[in-house]
């Protein structure tokens, strides 16, 4: 049996490869493939497809968040495992191989798997709302074991504002951690890097080309470890970001249609999702859209097939095409054109946005907000504010971090739809040449991981899908 390194980094593509010279040893000694990815190529869909060899409508991870209807809630970046559902490539391996052990470290779903080793991001939150960078793990005693070693788990460095290559370098030395301690016989390992620059600047730019070879660097020691310990490695890509340049209101068409509703707290207005005849949940270049009555559909679709920016809109029958035919999927599913992107902005004037809004604060926005990466360009003092609340915060009080922009319009790159290029979507490299072949789909990386282990893809019984 053969232990793997699986390296799940974000945003490469064959384009990006090119300085990526670590990563492309991978290549000369085993292969790569074109990796035809999911709808919607985003974080947690792709991801529960490899890890289960399933589309969404049976895992049930339909985009990177979603409206739960029986809490009335959108809620994204959830974590539970349970909410994903088929059977996940550990579970398959230890039906053939009792005693298979696997590590993960900041792939999503982390909580309650049933893995061995368990890392991943968990901020605390105080009672007084303070919040402190740290990360939760299992057993428990993983965590002073990696903290003592490496620091606290750069939050701040994850996400936001002044996201970058300090997350990845923390979760490598952590991977190189457990693989030299643990021995684990599969090892999970998320690296977002190229998320932060590639959004903020473009797939393109000088800054996206220095957060690749800064991340290659910062691979290598991990790299060596694996070759040097006889692990084979995959890397992968969940998915290629591409330019864009037009932020779609998806939210603000559907309010002034009179099809979305809010209500309003201290002046501030909130999503209405219990009385809204129609919203969307925006997720980069898709949208999942809620409609409360059938009847509504075709005055939805009338106002979204007339907005600039949204190219396709896809009913049941296109839902069921992609894969995408689960309960937690919108009555309708909004594909943004190339060059465009979705927002969750609701409001019609920012006077009324809720003061989440100006905060990184992925659990209570219901959408995806890439300006999260970007400081507020039109506050000539906000870097200045931003040390100021991280002052306070060092010294045990409370703070407000309230450093983000609502002019959407800086954001460069996104990411969502399927690849129009193979150079600029998602690419699969592998060290092992048994494996070889020019294209995988993204529903047969497990049946993949699992032959490279030495295993049987023993799948005899169909899993249950996720709960409906």
């Amino acid at each position: 049996m053969n232990r793997l390194l699986v390296l799940d980094v974000v945003g490469l593509t064959p384009r990006l490869l090119a300085h990526m010279p670590r990563l492309r040893e991978l290549r000369e000694r085993g292969f790569q493939a074109r990796l035809d990815t999911v709808l919607p190529a985003v974080t947690c869909t792709v991801q529960s497809t490899v890890l289960t060899g399933e589309t969404p409508d049976v895992h049930g991870a339909v985009a990177n968040g979603w409206y739960f209807r029986d809490l009335g809630e959108v809620l994204l970046w959830r974590q539970h495992n349970r909410l994903v559902g088929g059977e996940k490539i550990w579970q398959t391996a230890r039906r053939t191989r009792p005693g298979y052990t696997i590590a993960n470290v900041c792939w999503w779903y982390a909580m309650g798997a049933d893995v061995d080793w368990t890392v991943t991001p968990r901020p605390v939150y105080h009672a007084d709302g303070r919040k402190e960078p740290d990360c939760y793990t299992h057993p428990a005693a993983l965590h002073d074991e990696l903290t003592g070693r490496l620091g606290d788990f750069p939050l701040f460095r994850f996400w936001g504002p002044t996201a970058g290559i300090e997350s990845s370098r923390w979760i490598t030395e952590a991977a190189r951690h457990i693989l030299r301690t643990h021995r684990p016989d599969l090892s999970l390992v998320y690296l977002p890097h190229l998320d932060y620059d590639l959004q903020r600047h473009g797939p393109d730019s000088r800054e996206a080309i220095s957060a690749a070879r800064e991340l290659d660097r910062t691979l290598a020691p991990l790299l060596d470890d694996a070759r040097r310990a006889g692990v084979t490695t995959i890397a992968f890509s969940e998915y290629g970001i591409t330019e864009v340049s037009r932020p779609v209101d998806i939210n603000r068409a559907l309010r002034r249609a009179g099809l979305l509703d809010v209500h309003t707290q201290a002046g501030m207005e909130y999503l209405d999702p219990w009385k809204s005849r129609a919203f969307a949940v925006a997720d980069h270049q898709i949208a999942h859209v809620y409609v409360a009555d059938p009847a509504d559909l075709p005055a939805v679709r009338q106002v979204l097939e007339r907005l600039p920016g949204l190219g396709t809109l896809l009913d049941e029958a296109g839902r069921k095409e992609h894969g995408l035919d689960h309960p937690r999927s919108g009555e309708l599913v909004a594909l943004a054109e190339p060059d465009s992107w979705f927002t969750y902005y609701y409001w019609l004037d920012d006077e009324f946005a809720p003061d989440f809004a100006r905060l990184v604060d992925i659990h209570r926005k219901p959408g995806y907000d890439p300006a999260e990466l970007l400081f507020d360009h039109t506050d000539r003092w906000v870097k200045l504010r931003a040390a100021g609340a991280l002052t306070r915060k060092r010294l045990g009080l409370r703070y407000l971090m309230n450093v983000v922009s609502l002019d959407p319009r800086r954001v460069r790159g996104s990411h969502g739809l399927l690849p129009a290029h193979p150079d600029d979507g998602p690419v699969l490299l592998c060290d092992d040449p048994s494996g070889a072949r020019p294209r995988i789909a993204a529903t047969e990386v497990k049946e993949l991981l699992l032959r490279l282990a030495g295993l049987p893809d023993d799948s005899t019984v169909r899993p249950a899908a996720a709960p409906r």
